[in-house]
């Protein structure tokens, strides 16, 4: 029996399974803000919306800001899709913001963290987290106004049960990634 991938921040794991809810963390390299302003976090957005439908990945959660993203988002049966999805996703944003900012071949992103959420537990509190990332950041002093990110969605369109629940789970001790 082979020995199961040990994590590294620099090098984290990935394992993927089908079927499944993700909490995925990138961040630029060196944490520099390359997405700032309107019109790159709006592009970043797009981005992930499009590349994740092309790869069939229904986001459920996510929050995009000048130098990092998160997201949670159900897998389809091809989890391992996933790679190819942020490969594509940083490839196609680091190009454009690159032709912005006339600096073809610059390293854009650093890296992505993918956490399976195999527990309905941590599936909820990572929902909440990730929609009230912006608050935690200090974007905005409510969430639903953070325009590249889903809590106003949720908050419009989620069930009320559904949205009750979430809120009710603890964020504050989840180990993420997002020292930005």
């Amino acid at each position: 029996m082979s020995e199961p991938p040990v994590a590294w921040h620099h090098r984290p794991a990935h394992v993927f399974e089908p079927n499944c809810a993700y909490i995925v963390t990138a961040s630029t390299l060196h944490k520099r803000h390359y997405f700032l302003g309107e019109s790159r976090l709006r592009m970043l957005t797009n981005a992930l919306f499009e590349v994740a439908a092309v790869h069939g990945w229904s986001l459920e959660a996510w929050a995009v800001f000048s130098n990092h993203y998160h997201f949670v988002a159900s897998s389809p049966r091809g989890a391992d899709t996933l790679r190819l999805l942020v490969q594509q996703l940083h490839s196609r944003t680091a190009l454009e913001l690159n032709r912005l900012d006339k600096t073809p071949g610059r390293q854009v992103w650093f890296q992505y963290w993918d956490t399976c959420l195999t527990y309905p537990k941590s599936y909820y509190a990572r929902l909440k987290y990730v929609h009230n990332n912006p608050v935690k950041h200090g974007l905005a002093t409510a969430a639903e106004k953070y325009p590249f990110c889903s809590a106003g969605w949720f908050g419009a369109q989620a069930d009320p049960r559904f949205r009750k629940k979430v809120e009710s789970f603890r964020c504050d001790r989840l180990r993420v990634p997002d020292d930005f």
